[in-house]
């Protein structure tokens, strides 16, 4: 009998996809919740000579990772992102690379609104209020926010998820602006049909006309630390700052000062630099009443993350058996 391809995954990804792999191959998961070493990554590779490593967005797989395994031929990241994946190498090596893009455009774009609301309204800062027996009254002027309805919202970045973003402003009456590295006429008419009128305009004038800046941009050698200190000093003292894209694009440090200072309102966060963020760094001193930090739920939902698990599969179980993957990431990134 002929020994089943073995597939490693890293941590523990959701049952409709772990049993969707463990129908054809011998699926080892590695039972603990702290992400792996690369070292370890590539000890387990080799003991068990995979053939399909599954792998999340803060495993690092470079050269040294795919040369683990002499009979690996497919990574598959449980993730839409894949800058943690080393293509050009897993191009040279003949190593297929899935992951899972579109699934979460929907439920991402409803967690900004979530940080957005949040901060707009205070409700972190307002549960903290109660809990700490601290509610006398009702009072005329306690935790007063801006108004949602009729503000501006800025989206940086007009792709998937801010698109689905700024189709929301409809249902708040919302001008929404945009900006990126040129303008997207398709995307303003697909916004049309939901009855928002988007804006192209260039970043500047976005950051200093917006009631709420939305980043929705991938990180890339020109976003990273594209919000910074010239960026957040054009924004509106009473402007919010939200970001559910990845955490370099904003320059902590930066973001620290400007709260510090009074330079914006405040910021949710679900992605930050560095993430984790930690229990006693800086920007926590702002807490609850400046800022608000979600650990990268933006796709959270049981839905979305059953369906990238099935998406994970069915990249690996294409990989495996030498087929075209439903979802590559080196076709997408256009190496092969």
């Amino acid at each position: 009998m002929t020994e089943q391809p073995t597939v490693y995954v890293t941590r523990a990804i959701p049952a409709a996809g772990l049993d969707q792999l463990r129908d054809r191959y011998d699926v080892v998961v590695r039972d603990e919740t702290l992400p792996p070493s690369k070292d370890h990554i590539v000890s387990r590779l080799e003991e068990l000579d995979a053939e399909g490593l599954v792998c999340l967005l803060s495993e690092d797989v470079d050269a040294t990772v795919l040369d683990a395994s002499p009979d690996l031929s497919v990574v598959s990241t449980f993730s839409v992102g894949y800058d943690h994946i080393d293509l050009t190498a897993a191009a040279e090596r003949g190593i297929a690379v899935g992951h899972t893009p579109g699934v979460l455009t929907e439920t991402t774009a409803d967690l900004a609104w979530a940080l957005l609301l949040t901060c707009a309204r205070r409700t972190v800062e307002g549960h903290a209020h109660v809990a700490a027996d601290e509610w006398e009254t009702w009072g005329p002027t306690l935790l007063t926010g801006p108004d949602v309805h009729d503000a501006t919202l800025g989206i940086v970045g007009l792709g998937k998820i801010g698109t689905a973003t700024a189709k929301r402003a409809a249902g708040f009456e919302m001008d929404v602006l945009y900006s990126g590295p040129s303008r997207k006429p398709a995307r303003e008419d697909e916004l049309a049909s939901f009855g928002v009128e988007a804006t192209y305009v260039e970043r500047q004038q976005l950051l200093a006309e917006s009631d709420f800046v939305s980043l929705h941009v991938p990180l890339t050698e020109a976003t990273e630390g594209l919000i910074g200190e010239a960026e957040l000093g054009r924004m509106a003292e009473d402007a919010i700052l939200l970001n559910t894209s990845r955490g370099e694009v904003v320059d902590t440090d930066a973001l620290d000062e400007a709260l510090d200072r009074g330079e914006i309102a405040r910021a949710g966060l679900d992605v930050t630099d560095p993430e984790p963020l930690p229990a006693d760094h800086p920007l926590f001193r702002h807490a609850p009443e400046r800022l608000v930090v979600t650990p990268h739920i933006g796709s959270a939902s049981t839905g979305t993350r059953n369906r990238m698990a099935e998406m994970v599969a069915a990249c690996t179980e294409a990989g495996i058996e030498g087929e075209p993957l439903p979802h590559s990431a080196l076709r997408d990134a256009g190496v092969e």
